[in-house]
């Protein structure tokens, strides 16, 4: 049985835009505004606190999602489950499209690593990335929060995989984060179970180019970020969303649905991050975000 380590553990998680228009559930960007969580293992029970974003809302009991990504990685290492003192320290807003949820879950599969002795060997990052995308369910977001930069996942007969993707030094983000949320699933729930012909060949073709233009040529990423296949269809959920894309795209932009939505994400550089951001709808919050390139990072007990 392995055994655990004395002290706290720290994990920071970048927060993710999955998507990028027609990269649906494939290609994911890590942006570099970060969660933080502290755990240590202690005697038995469980002690929670959240400061930040979803402070007000989040469980603070075993049904916290930081505790229950711990939990199936300690399950994963043959590990008994320690009582466990934790602390999220949380800036990703939650229910925006911006990766919080995954954020979260590679945050507690990370920590409960950290907390055993011989933990990455029990564990690779391979291991993580797999078992943090089978808690989420798809690998878009968990893919950049845990490798960082740009990521194009999938799956094939052995589970989820993911792969990196070099990013043009050039290329920023400006996301334009409404006040109210949009669950994830009403987002899912909008989508049709068949979409045109004309629409899926659209959609591989603009994928295939947002590679391109994310690596090498981001005066590309405006034909790149078109999307025919998911953002229309959930326009009901967050037609403020998709009425500000529209716009931004009008006037040359390169925006999308960051995610399930509603934040509004535009690829941008840096010198046009300031006027970019300058367009943010009254209401709205608006992040100047860097590419994030370090993904998961994690400070073990000294």
């Amino acid at each position: 049985m392995p055994n655990l380590l004395s002290g706290a553990v720290s994990v920071s998680v970048p927060a993710t835009s999955a998507n990028l228009g027609p990269g649906f559930d494939a290609l994911g960007l890590a942006l570099d505004h970060r969660d933080r969580v502290t755990a240590e293992a202690v005697g038995d029970g469980l002690e929670v606190t959240v400061v930040g974003a979803g402070s007000d809302t989040v469980p603070l009991d075993e049904r916290h999602l930081v505790y229950r990504s711990m939990l199936r990685a300690f399950e994963h290492m043959g590990c008994d489950v320690p009582g466990v003192r934790l602390h999220c320290e949380n800036v990703i807003p939650h229910g925006r499209g911006l990766g919080s949820s995954s954020a979260a879950i590679v945050a507690g599969v990370c920590a409960a690593r950290g907390l055993v002795a011989g933990g990455s060997l029990l564990m690779d990052d391979d291991a993580v990335f797999a078992l943090a995308a089978e808690i989420e369910g798809h690998p878009d977001n968990v893919a950049p929060a845990l490798y960082g930069g740009f990521t194009v996942a999938y799956a094939d007969a052995d589970g989820f995989r993911a792969t990196p993707v070099s990013v043009d030094p050039r290329v920023q983000a400006v996301a334009f984060v409404p006040p109210d949320p949009v669950e994830t699933t009403v987002a899912r729930g909008l989508l049709p179970a068949q979409v045109p012909y004309e629409d899926a060949v659209a959609n591989v073709g603009r994928a295939a180019l947002l590679v391109a233009a994310l690596s090498r040529q981001p005066e590309l990423l405006l034909a790149a970020t078109a999307d025919r296949l998911h953002q229309d269809y959930r326009e009901p959920a967050m037609p403020d969303s998709l009425r500000l894309v529209r716009d931004l795209r009008k006037r040359g932009l390169p925006a999308v649905v960051s995610g399930a939505g509603p934040t509004v994400l535009v690829l941008t550089d840096a010198t046009q991050v300031d006027s970019v951001a300058s367009q943010v709808p009254q209401g709205w919050d608006v992040l100047r975000l860097s590419v994030d390139r370090a993904g998961a990072r994690v400070e073990l007990p000294a």
